[in-house]
């Protein structure tokens, strides 16, 4: 049984540390990879801290990431689509029951028997899954994804998770020429939003509280922005967008930017605040308008965004560091002290 580095949580209250973990050995349909970057997520430091214990109670001891980018080293003798020394990636699935009508439309994301890449039951070695802040991993070749040669490594993990995350429900929302978009936060997932808007043609907003992010927005393809606290500002826009994406995981009022759609027009979010949100009912009513909610995306429409990205050039903002600066990037991570993403380099396990 191959064994790989990796770097762990041993408990809710500990800092992530060296270990070493099992790998399966591959089999017929299994890619190996060698993770060369792992993005960071901040699903990783909610579930390295226990902190969803309501919906994916932790077990310990954990190994998180779920936005990875590698070098193929190794396929199975039924391994068609991948070959040694492809650049590959693998995101939030490494499973699905593949039968069922989610995972017949190609939406694996909704999989009632869907395996997470860290924190799911592994059928394979006992125990659960193991992510990618790890030097190597072995994955179903179905769930392992072609990562266009002309992104940066590196700037590409994130598009795992946070790229998907994002892309899907601007597609599923028919955003494109012609379509008014706002985008809610500029983090980690909105900074995306807005890159994909942009490219797709879309007329793209920044609402923020920070009105020191307006010259970040403008440069990542925003042609307003509007700082949210002002409500004249707010009130300019009444009625005039098609969408509204909010990625806002923190509690705030989503009833100002409800008001903001036109009829018909649609408010998904892909932030998950803590408490729930007051809604009220006439926004809602007066208009026609819809309140949604959207979770990464299936892998034919994952591989559709890589492709996309590379056909743009689009990739995250990111910084990148060595994995032994893992438990400080979380701290950072919670005060919002990064742009936009940040991308742990696997070549740093070695000297671990």
């Amino acid at each position: 049984m191959p064994a790989a580095k990796a770097y762990s949580a041993p408990s809710q209250t500990s800092p992530l540390q060296p270990t070493t973990i099992d790998r399966r050995e591959p089999k017929e349909n299994d890619v190996a990879i060698e993770i060369l970057f792992c993005g960071v997520c901040h699903s990783d430091l909610h579930y390295a801290r226990n902190e969803w214990s309501d919906v994916m109670e932790t077990v310990y001891p954990c190994v998180p990431g779920h936005e990875i980018i590698g070098r193929v080293t190794g396929v199975g003798s039924n391994v068609s689509k991948f070959s040694e020394g492809d650049l590959v990636g693998v995101g939030c699935l490494v499973n699905s029951d593949g039968d069922c009508p989610n995972c017949s439309e190609g939406l694996q994301q909704f999989c009632p028997n869907m395996v997470l890449t860290y924190g799911s039951p592994d059928e394979h070695l006992g125990g659960v899954t193991y992510g990618g802040y790890s030097d190597s991993i072995v994955v179903d070749q179905e769930f392992v994804l072609r990562v266009p040669d002309n992104l940066d490594p590196a700037a590409a993990a994130p598009l795992l998770c946070a790229g998907i995350t994002t892309y899907s429900p601007l597609r599923h929302w028919g955003v494109g020429p012609g379509k008014k978009v706002g985008v809610v936060g500029l983090g980690g997932l909105g900074h995306m939003a807005v890159k994909f808007a942009h490219a797709m043609g879309a007329d793209v907003v920044v609402f923020t509280t920070s009105p020191g992010k307006t010259e970040d927005a403008l440069r990542l393809g925003a042609g307003e922005v509007v700082v949210s606290r002002n409500a004249d500002e707010m009130a300019k826009h009444f009625g005039t967008f098609d969408f509204i994406l909010d990625a806002v995981s923190a509690e705030h009022d989503i009833n100002p930017y409800v008001m903001l759609l036109k009829r018909d027009g649609n408010l998904t979010l892909v932030g998950a605040p803590e408490k729930p949100l007051p809604v009220a009912a006439f926004p809602l009513l007066f208009g026609r308008r819809s309140l949604s909610g959207s979770l990464i995306g299936g892998i034919p429409e994952t591989q559709e965004m890589l492709d996309f990205c590379g056909e743009h050039g689009i990739t995250a903002d990111v910084e990148v560091i060595p994995i032994d600066k893992i438990n400080d990037a979380y701290e950072r991570m919670l005060k919002s002290d990064v742009k936009y993403r940040f991308s742990i380099d696997m070549s740093s396990l070695k000297s671990e």
